[in-house]
């Protein structure tokens, strides 16, 4: 039986052998999308959970108008609103901002687990730039959710380009949890377009 997300900084409830999904982000606010990503990605990656990872901050982002890290968690809990989708502030217990160590830390811990990084094709078109990406891909298969207009722009990027020999076909989605990274896939039939930035006031406020 699933047991309902526990909220806090550490981490989460789960059982030896599961297939987890990550999904990381300042949730600043968390979003429609972001609940229908984590779900597209259990169907189609046959994952038992989903992790959404609220970031204390993003490195590559202005943090002036990021909301309180508890205001962010207690939101993205009530988004997320499903009995298999867990919210974490773990990187804040872990003292970090990096996804690089964040996934160092989980596989140390949860060794019997077998994660996915979830990701947009918009990160995916950003992701030479985060810390020690060549790490993140060589310790956890990469889920790329495809996210118009960024399609191009995402396959095209270096990344993406240096990773292309990893990238298996997306008809094979459901094995990736299962692979020996690096391992990666790109993922498309979810027609969404929303995002935080829309969702914020010139003010960094929420809409509502």
């Amino acid at each position: 039986m699933d047991r309902p997300s526990v909220s806090g900084h550490g981490v989460p409830f789960h059982s030896d052998g599961q297939r987890i999904g990550l999904l990381g982000g300042s949730f600043n606010p968390p979003h429609a999308a972001h609940r229908a990503i984590s779900l597209f990605a259990m169907k189609r990656l046959q994952l038992d959970r989903v992790w959404w990872l609220v970031s204390p901050g993003n490195p590559l982002k202005d943090p002036s108008n990021l909301h309180d890290l508890a205001e962010r968690a207690e939101a993205a809990r009530a988004m997320a609103d499903h009995p298999r989708i867990d919210v974490t502030c773990l990187e804040t217990a872990i003292g970090t901002r990096y996804t690089v160590d964040t996934i160092s830390y989980l596989r140390k811990r949860c060794a019997s687990a077998h994660f996915v990084w979830i990701m947009g094709a918009d990160n995916l078109a950003q992701f030479h730039k985060w810390d020690n990406w060549q790490k993140i891909a060589a310790e956890v298969p990469l889920a790329v959710v495809d996210r118009a207009p960024m399609t191009l722009r995402g396959l095209a990027a270096p990344a993406a380009q240096a990773l292309g020999r990893y990238r298996i076909p997306e008809a094979e989605a459901g094995s990736l949890a299962d692979l020996k990274p690096p391992a990666w896939v790109f993922l498309t039939g979810l027609k969404l377009a929303l995002s935080s930035t829309r969702l914020r006031n010139p003010d960094g406020s929420w809409k509502t």
